[in-house]
């Protein structure tokens, strides 16, 4: 019995358990027993022991909600841009905003305008799961876009909260790529950071 190491719905778990009498007590014998895990009601997740490998936070991430992508410090965690651990995962989704505490840990979902959700986002293939992240500038634009009373008016105060709050290394700051901060700079929200973000990098070089 082998399962995918991609969230699971219920159904595709009962389908590869048909030969079984009971489906629903042998899903419930696994959940029990940890061979699986329960994210929420109809998700599961196989157990890092039966995967032999650790579960994927963003493959998590993207299937408890969505459409959605991993941003903010858990992206530039995951790019290794900042010091801190990162403990709640945090994305993206153009829905209402919603949270989720599991076996795993929390995910938090913050809503942005579905033009700007689809600017800036990578897929990421990785040890036989897939997930949307967003790229490091995407997720720096995202910082801007979720603190409200953060007001960058210049390239210079956008370079000191990028080395001095996010705590970003400024050679990794040369290595953002202009030509995604213009186009997620196209879809119109927090227009002055952005533009100002964009003349940091610049500066930078």
């Amino acid at each position: 019995m082998e399962f995918s190491k991609t969230p699971m719905p219920y159904d595709a778990i009962a389908a590869s358990l048909s030969g079984y009498e009971s489906v629903k007590d042998k899903i419930a014998a696994l959940n029990k027993k940890g061979d699986i895990i329960r994210l929420k009601k109809g998700l599961y997740s196989v157990s890092p022991k039966l995967a032999n490998q650790k579960v994927s936070l963003e493959a998590i991430a993207n299937n408890l909600y969505g459409p959605s992508y991993v941003s903010l410090e858990s992206a530039l965690a995951y790019y290794g841009l900042i010091p801190e651990k990162v403990y709640t995962v945090r994305s993206a989704c153009f829905k209402r905003g919603k949270s989720f505490a599991t076996p795993f840990g929390k995910f938090e979902y913050f809503k942005t305008p579905e033009r700007y959700f689809q600017t800036g986002i990578n897929q990421v293939f990785a040890d036989s799961v897939s997930f949307l992240i967003a790229s490091p500038e995407k997720a720096v634009c995202d910082m801007f876009y979720v603190s409200s009373n953060l007001r960058l008016q210049s390239a210079k105060a956008v370079a000191q909260y990028l080395t001095g709050f996010l705590r970003i290394d400024g050679e990794q700051i040369k290595k953002f790529n202009e030509h995604i901060i213009e186009d997620i700079l196209s879809a119109g929200v927090k227009k002055t950071e952005i533009a100002n973000f964009l003349k940091a990098v610049k500066n930078a070089e």
